[in-house]
């Protein structure tokens, strides 16, 4: 279930009559649980509650219904049950049908209300369905319950009105849902009398006789008319009530859907709500969804939080203006001047989306804006005009939100800042609701959209005490003198690999000057590329994007920062990667980092890690402080370190392997296929002790092997799926089914096996060893009869930090690789004493985990079970490793990674040895 289908099954439960017996299970089943988890609780097999007629279930909550008035003392009594402990429950509730109390044991937080008001706290149970919860939706739970009623409305008017939902008449349709929204929040704050627009609906509308599309359209057309061409309109008195609104909104508002008898019991439904308490920070991307059927599925869940959204508007322009009005105190000229700024600053989300960046930026600057105000008395009337905020969205719905959001917020600004009567009689009719485009922000030109200071205009103000007057003047800027323009984000993300082909020639297009990042990048950097050809006409211009964590790591960081730095440009600031989330239960989540950009100044920058902040002189292209070195792919180790190697890749469908239950099958019924039957060992196997076979017959075996039945079908079977693949590579192995495809080595003596991706999780990352029987899967780098100190230089701390570094990551799991990551890792010549040294410890690691035998890779190296012997063995292994590189341990990561991009510096230049000679010969970097 999502948040906007939880909230209804609880506003259901909430107008039920109350039953005291069904009620804990009809609680729980408004939250999503399945219906054989609520009857084994109400068969007594899982209810671990230890009060009469309570309902305990593990791991979540703790519900007791009670005598009238006892609600506060069974909230006691939860609380003091050893079962709520012993369970772990999360929640406590207990109810008379009255009122109801509840308490989240984790965060603290108690409710008592009337128990007609549970829907109103449901967004505090969240988390027993699974869905991640946050303040806005908790203390404002509007917002979701407005998504709920108008996806119903649309979902009706599409059924009743299946024109209206192909691609030609869909942005109509969304219109109308724009405009309806406008209208009620219009009736329930005072710009329309109250209840106006839902009590003409009420009134003058029939459902039997259908004529709802009537009316609406002689109430937009009426909001369409200025006063001066009224009479001329000839509009029905109930029409003629309503004001002139447009700025917009209203403009060609002819046509609209027919509404059946259930579409207006939808629309009255909505109207009925109190549209005064929207929150247009969430409440623009979560409507989104009601016109994306993509996105309908997890209606309620798709938007950015304030906190997140701040992490981007903070360090970029917001800070540094509240350092302003720190400094001024309360100078009058100082604080006049910083209101002049806020007057000239532009912010501009070229993929806003529903525009949560520029509400959010808009009332963050309302709020400076207010405390130079109450510091000088002057004019309460605002300079920051919602003309300055600019964005380009792809889809014409969100345009549509994003400018009515940005209206709402005004609205709401100048009700707590001016006073309801005045914001009332300053906005109808509606002036421009900020310059949102609608268009593909990778093929649009930002320039045009958002032109550059000298092209645009400002508005002088009289200052003169709080009734101060307004005098317009539009004035064109030179350089020095312009408007501030600061660009903010969260673009789209889509590795090159998942890219479709528009996306791709978007790519092209943005990339332009620049082929070779054109087919290597993931989209988002698109937004950097677009960046780029704006600061080139625009050099002060600051931006500041939300973007996947990859941009920052392995090939792409190499690539593309270069080229910015090229240009004078720097990172300003950044956060570290972390997970960005919505709602929705079922979403991992992706980790992102943000990254500030401007030309290049003097001022410390600013590298955010969670809640901590660091100050530095620069911040390099992996969001390393003070090290502006890229690191580039290399064919062959810079350091004196064995060839690293893909292991072997099959493409057969599955058809050459067996698993350990085939295997012994066939080895009995067929004895003399032992020779052709290999252990093989892919990255999960190797990391979770799977055991599992493989096939492998060698040049000129394929004859003799084919007289065994099993595997002359499983042959023919390879044969014909290599012949149906798409990729000309595989299907000319069609004819040598007995073989992989791709052969990378084997081995005659032990191999060292790494996998290709793991859990970030690990203090060390999974290294194996293994005997020369065994086939290496694809899935795994492998050293091939590796020299045994080697696994001590990869199961090191050292060199984890710069595979977490330099190569890419899945989401936030390690992605090695051998020429980005095995190749470029700087190690000091090592003597025979220190290879010595290093066997040494590595065979100390094999042998722990040896003593721990059956327990498996992700077993030993889980960071809260690891047995001590293995940490101390770890640990004997960084010392030795460590001691080589400085002489003693090192502090801490940033050290290590200093240490290391300093000798890599050293490495690759001029083709150097560690020592600073030059290097001679096979092998040089």
């Amino acid at each position: 279930m999502n948040a906007v289908e939880i909230e209804e099954a609880v506003s259901d439960l909430a107008g039920a009559p109350f039953d005291a017996a069904e009620f804990p299970f009809a609680f729980l089943a408004a939250f999503g649980m399945k219906p054989t988890t609520i009857r084994r609780l109400r068969k007594g097999e899982s209810n671990a509650s230890d009060l009469a007629g309570g309902v305990l279930q593990r791991n979540n909550i703790h519900i007791a219904v009670c005598d009238a008035g006892r609600v506060d003392e069974t909230l006691a009594i939860l609380r003091a049950s050893p079962k709520t402990t012993s369970a772990k429950a999360k929640f406590l509730l207990a109810t008379d049908g009255v009122t109801f109390a509840a308490e989240d044991l984790a965060g603290g937080e108690v409710v008592v209300a009337d128990y007609a008001d549970l829907p109103r706290h449901f967004a505090l149970f969240l988390p027993l369905a699974g869905i991640s919860t946050v303040r806005e939706i908790r203390e404002n739970p509007f917002d979701i319950k407005a998504t709920g009623r108008l996806n119903k409305l649309y979902l009706e008017l599409l059924k009743e009105n299946p024109d209206w939902g192909t691609e030609e008449r869909r942005p109509a349709l969304n219109q109308l849902m724009a405009r309806l929204i406008f209208c009620f929040f219009a009736e329930d704050t005072g710009i329309f009398l109250p209840q106006l627009f839902t009590r003409t609906i009420e009134q003058m509308t029939d459902s039997r006789s259908g004529n709802i599309h009537e009316v609406l359209t002689e109430l937009f057309r009426a909001m369409d008319t200025p006063p001066a061409k009224r009479a001329a309109g000839n509009f029905r008195g109930w029409a003629d009530q309503f004001p002139y609104v447009n700025g917009g909104l209203f403009t060609d508002a002819t046509d609209v859907p027919r509404f059946s008898r259930l579409a207006r019991s939808y629309l009255l439904q909505a109207g009925q709500l109190n549209w005064q308490e929207i929150n247009p920070d969430i409440f623009g991307s979560m409507i989104q969804a009601v016109a994306d059927d993509a996105e309908r599925g997890s209606l309620g869940m798709h938007y950015t939080s304030v906190p997140n959204i701040l992490k981007v508007l903070n360090p970029l322009f917001l800070d540094e203006l509240r350092d302003q009005l720190a400094t001024a105190g309360d100078n009058p000229r100082r604080l006049r001047n910083l209101r002049r700024r806020l007057s000239r600053i532009r912010v501009f989300d070229p993929a806003c989306g529903s525009g949560n960046f520029l509400v959010i930026a808009y009332k963050e600057m309302r709020a400076i804006e207010h405390e130079i105000i109450r510091r000088t008395g002057d004019t309460p009337r605002s300079m920051i005009r919602l003309e300055n905020f600019y964005g380009i969205e792809i889809k014409s719905f969100a345009v549509e939100i994003a400018r009515l959001a940005l209206l709402i917020a005004e609205f709401q600004a100048d009700c707590i800042y001016l006073s309801q009567s005045e914001a009332r009689s300053m906005v109808l009719p509606l002036h421009k609701t900020g310059q949102i485009h609608v268009g593909n922000a990778l093929r649009m030109n930002w320039l045009e959209v958002c032109p550059p200071p000298a092209k645009a205009v400002t508005v002088e103000h009289d200052l003169a005490g709080p009734t101060g007057r307004l005098a317009l003047e539009e004035t064109g800027w030179s350089d020095n003198e312009g408007m501030e323009t600061y660009i903010c984000g969260n673009p789209p993300y889509r590795g090159s690999k998942w890219q479709t082909a528009d996306q791709k020639h978007d790519l092209d297009i943005a990339w332009s000057d620049y082929t070779h990042l054109k087919k290597t990048t993931d989209y988002v950097s698109g937004w950097f590329a677009k960046y780029l050809e704006y600061y080139s006409v625009d050099r002060h211009i600051r931006a500041a994007f939300v973007s996947t964590n990859s941009i920052v790591q392995g090939q792409q960081a190499s690539e593309i920062w270069p080229v910015l730095f090229s240009k004078d440009i720097e990172i300003r600031f950044a956060h570290l990667p972390f997970e960005w989330r919505n709602l929705a239960s079922s979403n991992a989540g992706v980790t992102v980092v943000i990254i500030g950009i401007g030309k290049k100044a003097t001022e410390k920058k600013r590298l955010f890690n969670k809640d901590e902040e660091r100050s530095c002189d620069s911040i390099g292209p992996y969001l390393i402080p003070n090290r502006i070195e890229t690191i580039s792919k290399k064919n062959l180790p810079i350091s004196d370190l064995p060839i690293m190697l893909f292991g072997n890749m099959p493409r057969d469908g599955g058809h050459l392997f067996l698993t350990q239950s085939e295997f012994l099958m066939l080895k009995r019924r067929e004895t003399g296929s032992i020779k052709y039957l290999r252990p093989f060992l892919g990255s999960d196997e190797l990391i979770n002790g799977l055991s599992r076979y493989c096939i492998w017959i060698n040049d000129g075996e394929q004859e003799n092997a084919r007289m065994i039945n099993d595997i002359n079908e499983r042959l023919d079977r390879v044969s014909e799926k290599r012949r149906s693949s798409t990729a000309e590579s595989t299907r000319t192995f069609s004819d040598k089914p007995h073989r992989f495809v791709q052969i990378a080595g084997t081995s005659n003596r032990s191999s060292i096996v790494v996998p290709r991706v793991s859990s970030e999780n690990r203090p060390y990352l999974p290294v194996g060893y293994v005997d020369s029987a065994v086939i290496i899967g694809d899935r795994n780098f492998a050293i091939y009869d590796s020299p045994l100190w080697a696994l001590s230089v990869i199961a090191s701390r050292l060199h984890l930090v710069w595979i977490a570094t330099v190569c890419v990551r899945m989401r936030t799991d390690f992605s090695y690789s051998n020429t980005l990551g095995w190749n470029t890792f700087p190690v000091p010549r090592l003597t025979a004493q220190n290879k010595a040294d290093l066997t040494r410890c590595a065979e100390n690691i094999l042998l722990v985990r040896e003593r721990h035998f059956p327990a498996t890779i992700a077993e030993l190296y889980d960071p809260e079970k690891m047995p001590e012997d293995l940490r101390r063995a770890h640990d004997e292994n960084d010392e030795v490793l460590e001691r080589i590189y400085i002489g003693r341990r090192f502090r801490n990561d940033t050290e290590r990674l200093e240490k290391l991009f300093d000798l890599y510096t050293r490495m690759t230049a001029g083709n150097a040895t560690p020592d600073g000679r030059k290097k001679k010969g096979k092998g040089a970097a």
